[in-house]
C-alpha cells in the first residue's frame, strides 16, 4: 500500500533533503546555485518528455516533435543538460551560456530566473 504524503510533509521532506546535501554549503549560496542546476536539469527532463510525447503522436516525426508548440519552455541547440554534461573543460562557461539562451528563448516566462551567479569561476564537471 502507498502511503500519501500531503503538500506540508513533502515540503518538511525535501526541505531537510536539501539541508543534507548542502552540508556546510552557506544557505545562500545553496540557493544561488544548486536550486538553478536543479530547475536546468528538471526543463532538459520536461523538454525530453515532451520530445517522446510528440514522437508518440505523429510516429516518430522529429520535425513534428521539435515544434515550439510541443514545449512549455524552449531549449536552444546545444544548451540541453546533456549538452553541458558533455563538456571536459569550461563547464562553468557551458552551464552559464545554457542559462543565458534558455532565458533568451523563452523571455516572457524565464526572464532572469537562473539569477545572476559568476559559474564561470567553476571548474569540475557536472553529474
Amino acid at each position: 500500500m502507498t502511503e500519501k504524503l500531503d503538500l506540508s510533509t513533502l515540503s518538511n521532506h525535501l526541505w531537510e533533503s536539501a539541508n543534507n546535501l548542502r552540508g556546510p554549503v552557506d544557505a545562500a549560496d545553496f540557493k544561488t546555485y544548486i536550486f538553478p542546476l536543479l530547475f536546468f536539469k528538471r526543463i532538459s527532463d520536461v523538454f525530453d518528455e515532451e520530445i517522446a510525447e510528440a514522437l508518440d503522436e505523429s510516429d516518430g516525426d522529429q520535425q513534428y516533435a521539435l515544434f515550439p508548440e510541443n514545449h512549455r519552455f524552449q531549449i536552444p541547440d546545444g544548451c540541453h543538460w546533456d549538452d553541458v554534461r558533455k563538456k571536459k573543460a569550461n563547464v562553468g562557461q557551458g552551464l552559464q551560456r545554457a542559462m543565458r539562451e534558455i532565458e533568451k528563448a523563452n523571455p516572457d516566462t524565464l526572464y532572469g530566473i537562473f539569477g545572476d551567479s559568476q559559474w564561470t569561476n567553476m571548474g569540475g564537471s557536472v553529474a
